[in-house]
Order: C-alpha cells, then structure tokens, then sequence
C-alpha cells in the first residue's frame, strides 16, 4: 500500500488563551488518525496515511526554521500549518500568504516588526495549494462553520505561512496550506468560536482532503477567488 506523510503544525500556549486549538489539534489528529474513510471507493483505502504534529513558538525567527527542520525530518507529502485567530467565529481558510511582518504586539521574543518583507527578494504573495472548494464541501456535510480568508494577517502566522509557499515553490511535488482555528468555545456556550471536538473534526477534514486531492487532482477543487 502507498504511503503519504503529512506534517500538520500549530503553535504553543498563547498568552490569555487557556486551550489552544493549534496546540490541541494537530497533536489530535496525529493520535488519532484520520477515522473511516466515507466508502469502498474513497482513494483514501489506497494509502496508508501518516500525520506527524510539530509544535512551534509564536516567534518570527524561530517558527519557520522548526517547522522546515520537521519538514526535512519527515520528507512529507503535504504539509499544513494552523494557528489560532482571536477574532474568528468560524474555521478560516486562508487563500493568501503576504510578503509582510507588520505587528504592534510583540512575538514570545519579544520582537516587533513593522512595515518589513520577510523575504527582501520574494513575490509579493503566494497562493495556498490546498483544495479549498473540497475542503469547504466537507466541512458543510459535517456542519462545521467555516469561511474563506484573503491573508492570514501580517503577525507570525502569515510569515510562517509565506514561507513555507516560498519553501514549497522549489519542490516538485508538495501541497499545503494554513488554516486559522477560531477560540475554543465550551460545549453549550453562546461565546464565539467552536467546540474544540469540531475543530479536530475540521483539521481532519482538510488532511482528508488533500490527500484525495493529492492522489486525483482537479482543477475544479481549487478555490482561489
């Protein structure tokens, strides 16, 4: 049976934010597992996928190089990065990396960029290579809010995200993408965000996504605009 490596990442503790749901759920799904697939004929019965989860500090400096040294570790095939959005009420999916650090709260070194290119000589932004039209279909049969996002801000998130695109725009065959989860919302709550359970769900989801778009790729899965 073929075998597919997917590293999913997520950051440490925030400070103020008691369950983090980037700490929480790619540790989950990696202990998990992606569950059943939905038939008989689901491609996801002709491989044998592994998800391995890498744990990063809220740093500009730091976050890109631990998350290549997984990389480079593991030799994935797909590779997604999440972080947490206060503000979401939904699961975002992020359409676009930016070529900016631009920020008036500090990282966890303490380091405040403002109006900087990450990378001095790159793009000015790359496209996510994840399916999102499918991811989103997914998520609507398993009830699960979520939204498209033009960028993923300008803090450590985007600048992880810009370049790991910039890292995967020199391989030959490499999908990924971020995701922002919203806060954890306790079962029952009228607080915004979701269950912590549904966000697994959800991570599950794009994994499970992108590897069927991995193994069959259509062009109608991708959703840009």
């Amino acid at each position: 049976m073929r075998e597919l490596n997917v590293v999913i990442s997520g950051f440490d503790h925030y400070a103020d934010v008691d369950i983090n749901p980037a700490y929480e759920v790619p540790k989950a799904i990696a202990e998990r597992g992606l569950g059943e697939p939905s038939g008989p004929d689901d491609v996801l019965n002709e491989v044998q996928v592994k998800v391995h989860a890498v744990s990063l500090p809220v740093s500009f400096a730091k976050a890109w190089p631990m998350l290549k040294e997984g990389i480079e570790a593991v030799q994935p095939d797909i590779v997604i990065a999440t972080g947490l959005k206060h503000s979401a009420r939904s699961v975002m999916l992020e359409r676009c990396a930016t070529n900016l650090m631009d920020t008036e709260r500090p990282d966890a070194d303490n380091v405040i960029p403002r109006r900087k290119p990450i990378d001095p000589n790159g793009p000015a932004a790359y496209w996510t290579r994840l399916p999102l039209r499918s991811i989103l279909q997914d998520f609507t049969d398993d009830s699960i809010a979520a939204s498209l996002s033009s960028d993923a801000g300008t803090f450590v998130c985007n600048s992880l995200f810009y370049n790991l695109l910039n890292w995967m725009d020199t391989q030959d065959r490499v999908l990924g993408g971020f995701v922002s989860f919203p806060p954890v919302r306790p079962e029952q709550s009228s607080q915004h965000g979701l269950p912590l359970e549904q966000q697994i769900e959800a991570g599950r989801d794009v994994v499970r996504e992108t590897v069927r778009y991995y193994l069959n790729p259509s062009s109608s899965d991708i959703l840009i605009a």
